[in-house]
């Protein structure tokens, strides 16, 4: 029952929403940087190396062995693929570099909301809060200090 009652207060606080918008998020990002990666600038960058599909570029360690008579394929082939490799590699970057760019703008925007001094962002109510309380403690200190 505790567990039960831990992942409610958990579902509840929003933590469980949150986690899932992210992934969903995420799939779709993945899907948009798959196509930015596979269907713009790979096209652009075969055509500069005459034509050479990344996806294709293997190392073959040993040929499949297909019966002649019937054409089946008995072994398959065994290969290194280092254009997926390559691929997968440009696909990471590109998702690295556009996340860092947005979490920066982010950071950016929370650092300014934050400045209580800035008023072109509306401060947050509890940053404005605390720094009323924080005014008021330190006006509390120099009254107290002028005192004595």
């Amino acid at each position: 029952m505790k567990l039960f009652k831990e992942f409610k207060e958990f579902a509840v606080k929003g933590n469980m929403m949150d986690m899932a918008i992210g992934v969903i998020i995420g799939a779709s990002f993945n899907k948009v940087i798959d196509v930015l990666v596979k269907k713009i600038l790979l096209p652009p960058l075969s055509l500069m190396t005459n034509g050479i599909n990344f996806q294709d570029k293997r190392i073959i360690l040993k040929d499949a062995v297909i019966e002649s008579k019937t054409g089946e394929i008995i072994t398959d082939e065994v290969a290194v693929g280092y254009g997926a490799f390559a691929e997968a590699l440009l696909d990471f970057l590109i998702i690295g570099f556009t996340i860092f760019v947005v979490v920066k703008f982010l950071n950016r925007l929370r650092d300014k909301s934050h400045d209580t001094k800035d008023k072109s962002v509306s401060t947050p109510k509890d940053i404005e809060l605390l720094t009323q309380l924080t005014d008021l403690i330190e006006e509390q200190n120099k009254i107290l200090k002028d005192k004595e």
